[in-house]
């Protein structure tokens, strides 16, 4: 949306998007300032949508299907962008196609579907980015992918630390099924952070409409 509160900058970002030929403009409905915390402001995204004549996609708070619908249903946007909620739940995609297409299935998978999930995910990864690297990059899904399920802490620290698809594929055999932890639904995944003052270059804001850029944007610990 902005850079915080008094710092909005999206419509005038979006019409310069529209005026340039972008295809669509997708709208994060949070500040800089509020980072993952906070409630997503979608009014905004109905505002962008008023100002632009191009497609609007909303992002912002999606956990659910019934989220999504209820997105397009109060802002009028075009499609929505999916972030933190569908990590450790690809099956939240076959919900919202569903949902948009006027069904009401939902996929809740057991755990041990998950698990064959999780060994696929993995598998997937090392194909794309290299054994080492796959698994390793996989790890930070485990706790994702378990939330809400009984599987205790030495399991599941064993699972964040696996080196290999070979003992990934053997410590997902250990798991016992049970069904999908419906406690967890509609409930935020992810980072969520409090608020905090976003770090710009000096000089910054002193003028809105200014074109120049200021003192040392460039360098990497100025903010810019």
């Amino acid at each position: 949306v902005g850079i915080d509160a008094t710092h909005h900058t999206y419509l005038d970002a979006g019409r310069i998007a529209a005026g340039e030929g972008i295809a669509a403009v997708a709208l994060h409905a949070r500040t800089a300032a509020q980072l993952y915390g906070g409630q997503a402001d979608w009014s905004a995204i109905a505002r962008l949508k008023e100002a632009i004549d191009v497609p609007v996609l909303g992002n912002g708070d999606i956990w659910e299907a019934a989220d999504a619908l209820r997105m397009v249903r109060e802002t009028g946007c075009d499609g929505v962008v999916v972030g933190r909620g569908c990590l450790g739940r690809p099956w939240l995609f076959a919900d919202l196609a569903a949902a948009i297409a006027g069904g009401k299935s939902r996929v809740l998978p057991s755990l041990r579907e998950v698990a064959a999930t999780m060994l696929r995910h993995a598998a997937l990864l090392q194909e794309h980015m290299g054994p080492e690297r796959g698994i390793r990059d996989f790890r930070k899904h485990v706790a994702w992918y378990l939330k809400g399920f009984a599987v205790g802490g030495t399991t599941r620290a064993a699972l964040a630390s696996v080196d290999s698809l070979e003992v990934l594929r053997s410590l997902l055999d250990t798991l016992s099924d049970e069904p999908y932890p419906s406690a967890v639904l509609g409930a935020p995944r992810g980072r969520t952070t409090s608020a905090r003052p976003v770090a710009l270059p000096e000089g910054w804001l002193a003028d809105p409409d200014s074109c120049a850029v200021p003192f040392a944007a460039e360098l990497e610990h100025s903010g810019g």
